[in-house]
């Protein structure tokens, strides 16, 4: 039976992957900040252990006899953006993949590496589109996710296998992107964000886990997959198909000027244009459950 360990495994899709691979037969082991708290949400996991990520390498209980290691630990991206928290975004995806890789030897290194990425890597599409080969954009979240990606190829030169999944606009009940825009939808008060033109990559989150057990399971797959769904819609459909799955109005927009004065510099990131297709993902023969953004709402809402 083969041992994975987990980190950020009480988040938004930690959990659901934690859930998925003990279903699937896996010993998981997981690391976490404060062991107490995540034993009340992974109530079926093999182990818990302490590990401050931005401050030292993996304990050795929890490293021994690893055969995976699915690194999805990281600070929200979502809230208005201050230096401070923009210090934690980034420590803790690039500090934290660093000591997690450098824990590691070629004899005690562990088969794959599955390392969470984002479509931010990318930057700015406008109208054009973006696969797994496409470079890095400049700005600041590109530079980090490009930063975080690198850490973690450093584990290939233990003999791991290493796999990148970019992961885009997450839709799932209790976090990601719906837990942000649906309640003023709910109140009948939602509406496009900025112009309304700016693409949209989503994903289902059982196809995020999906693409993760995917990447585990198939040795082939190395490198870059993205996680978002063969169909990226523009912000204005999104908020029509939002508006009439819950049967509610669309008619206040909110302009970019009210965005920044709510959430500053993450304002630029809500607006921001990214037209991601999942090339290689497909191509290496993942099947998405839910391939229309109607057809993902209507199953979670």
């Amino acid at each position: 039976m083969k041992k994975v360990l987990v980190t950020g495994g009480t988040g938004f899709i930690g959990n659901r992957v934690c859930e998925t691979l003990k279903e699937k037969g896996y010993i998981v082991n997981v690391v976490s900040r404060n062991p107490e708290k995540a034993q009340t949400k992974l109530t079926s996991v093999d182990a818990i252990h302490a590990w401050q990520p931005e401050e030292e390498q993996l304990p050795s209980e929890a490293k021994s006899d690893v055969n995976a290691v699915i690194h999805l630990a990281g600070e929200t991206i979502a809230g208005r953006w201050n230096a401070d928290k923009k210090r934690r975004i980034r420590d803790s995806r690039i500090l934290s993949t660093r000591n997690l890789v450098s824990s590691f030897t070629p004899e005690t290194k562990p088969d794959v590496l599955i390392n969470a990425s984002a479509i931010g890597l990318y930057g700015d599409s406008g109208d054009e589109s973006f696969t797994e080969e496409s470079p890095p954009g400049k700005d600041y979240l590109a530079e980090v996710c490009h930063e975080w990606e690198t850490e973690a190829m450093k584990a290939v030169e233990y003999g791991t296998r290493v796999v990148l999944v970019r992961i885009g606009l997450v839709l799932g009940l209790g976090g990601g992107l719906l837990q942000q825009v649906l309640p003023p939808f709910k109140m009948g008060v939602g509406g496009k964000l900025g112009s309304g033109n700016q693409w949209m990559s989503w994903i289902h989150v059982d196809d995020v886990v999906g693409i993760i057990m995917h990447a585990l399971v198939n040795e082939e797959i190395q490198g870059a997959l993205n996680a978002t769904a063969p169909k990226p819609v523009r912000n204005i459909e999104f908020t029509k198909t939002l508006g009439s799955v819950i049967r509610k109005p669309t008619i206040f927009p909110v302009p970019t000027f009210g965005l920044k004065i709510m959430m500053g510099e993450f304002a630029n990131f809500v607006v921001l244009s990214q037209n991601v297709l999942p090339e290689k993902t497909q191509t290496s023969g993942y099947q998405f459950h839910f391939e229309t953004l109607e057809s993902a709402l209507k199953d979670l809402l």
